[in-house]
């Protein structure tokens, strides 16, 4: 499952992303229109696929990095279910019980 800080970050990047290619069409619109033969049209439309492709990478980069960095976390990962408080080690070979302390067991629905 995907973290919010993860998704937040991601849909920035996406952000960032549509902004260079929407910068990269208007710099195309640009080099066209002070184009004077063919190939510099040809050329111009070549930068700006290029640019286009440039944003994507790094979009694709930006999410790798995003999930990299939530593996990262010490916890993430870990089929850790308590928490200690900072500092604080637990003792060795202690067991937690499965059921609460109360005396209430789960009880199975089928019997």
């Amino acid at each position: 499952m995907q973290s919010s800080k993860e998704k937040l970050k991601n849909m920035a990047s996406a952000a960032k992303e549509q902004v260079d290619v929407y910068k990269a069409k208007i710099d195309e619109k640009a080099e066209k229109a002070t184009a004077r033969t063919e190939e510099e049209r040809v050329i111009a439309h070549e930068r700006a696929r290029a640019n286009e492709a440039k944003a994507k990478m790094e979009l694709h980069e930006a999410k790798g990095r995003h999930a990299a960095e939530k593996l990262e976390h010490p916890l993430v990962g870990t089929h850790q279910t308590h928490y200690h408080a900072p500092g604080a080690v637990p003792m060795p070979g202690a067991t937690y019980p499965s059921h609460p302390l109360g005396g209430n067991l789960p009880r199975n629905k089928h019997i």
